[in-house]
């Protein structure tokens, strides 16, 4: 395997309130190699958005515990804020999840793309700014772009800004970007649309890609290799294969089974049980033994933390205490899912 772009590991993040410690991100460790892409899937509040946030200062509530985050050999939550600004936007850029909020709503688009190019480069010209941030424009498909540029984003539709943030993003040929729920909220044609453009500024920039989704569909179609994150922590990572087809976790499973097959017999739609634990208040042992049909009330799920530890090859982990009894489990319940991937 070559050297990674960026190397976790052991990261901790909490959020300190009035009701309590947060305990966002929990000794989360793993790797993103150059030019793939990793997919980091799991529900709402798993921590998947924290742990990357926290890489680049986005946090400043969230208190780092614990942890390294090394980005060629440096690592980024040891940097000075101004180092690390020279960093974010240009060799580490992030496409956010809601376009509209991100994009300042009282500057034209061309010019905040611009102004990325010239935050980083200070040398560039405002005219050669701008020719650039047109140039962005139309590569990731946004029609008669010198126009555009000249509009604000109220102008753009869901679609078209999220092609301006991606622009943004890949202005300073990055070496990892991160995509945070890049389709959210826009309907199936146009998300296929920016699942395009995203290969199309990853083959551009050659850059590694942290595709942050609860959409296994996305996953399917778009990552090398996956995490699966629950309530802060890592349970599974395997290639995208593996994890459709040979998924070594109970959460990972009970998140394949409950995809909706077209074709299929609404008795194989099997939501998990019950709820995401409170990050307050997470339970003592293996955080999803409450809902695990697999924990069956077994002391060990309910006391001791499991590792994420091999099964079944070197690059497939998973952090179940019983990890080897789903393989039956997971073949029996596969046979009536084929198609998902």
């Amino acid at each position: 395997m070559p050297e990674p772009v960026l190397s976790l590991r052991d990261l901790t993040v909490e959020f300190h309130t009035d009701d309590g410690i947060v305990h966002a991100v929990d000794h989360v460790s793993y790797d993103v190699y150059p030019g793939e892409t990793l997919g980091v899937v799991g529900e709402s509040g798993s921590g998947k958005s924290v742990t990357v946030m926290s890489l680049l200062g986005l946090v400043p509530q969230g208190r780092i515990m614990s942890g390294q985050a090394l980005f060629k050999g440096r690592d980024l939550l040891k940097l000075p804020d101004k180092e690390l600004r020279r960093i974010r936007g240009k060799e580490v850029a992030m496409v956010f999840q809601d376009p509209m909020t991100s994009l300042n709503p009282v500057f034209k688009i061309g010019d905040q793309i611009a102004e990325a190019l010239q935050a980083h480069d200070p040398g560039l010209s405002e005219d050669d700014a701008r020719t650039r941030a047109i140039e962005l424009l139309d590569l990731v498909g946004v029609p008669q772009a010198p126009r555009r540029a000249e509009q604000y984003p109220h102008e753009f539709s869901g679609g078209m800004r999220q092609r301006a943030m991606i622009a943004m993003a890949i202005a300073n040929q990055p070496s990892l970007l991160i995509a945070d729920e890049p389709t959210t909220a826009l309907d199936v044609t146009i998300q296929a649309q920016i699942l395009e453009v995203l290969r199309a500024a990853q083959r551009e920039m050659k850059a590694a890609t942290i595709l942050i989704t609860h959409d296994l569909g996305l996953i399917a179609e778009m990552a090398d290799r996956v995490v699966v994150m629950y309530a802060g922590h890592v349970v599974e990572t395997a290639d995208v294969g593996t994890i459709f087809h040979a998924p070594r976790h109970p959460y990972t499973l009970g998140l394949m089974g409950s995809l909706p097959q077209v074709g299929r017999d609404d008795e194989w739609l099997r939501p998990i049980p019950g709820q995401p634990p409170s990050l307050i208040n997470v339970p003592p042992g293996c955080p999803f033994h409450p809902r695990c049909a697999l924990s069956e009330g077994r002391i060990e799920c309910r006391t001791r933390l499991p590792e994420l530890a091999p099964v079944d090859g070197e690059y497939h982990l998973s952090a179940c205490h019983f990890k080897h009894e789903l393989r039956e489990r997971s073949e029996e319940l596969l046979r009536h899912m084929e198609g998902i991937a």
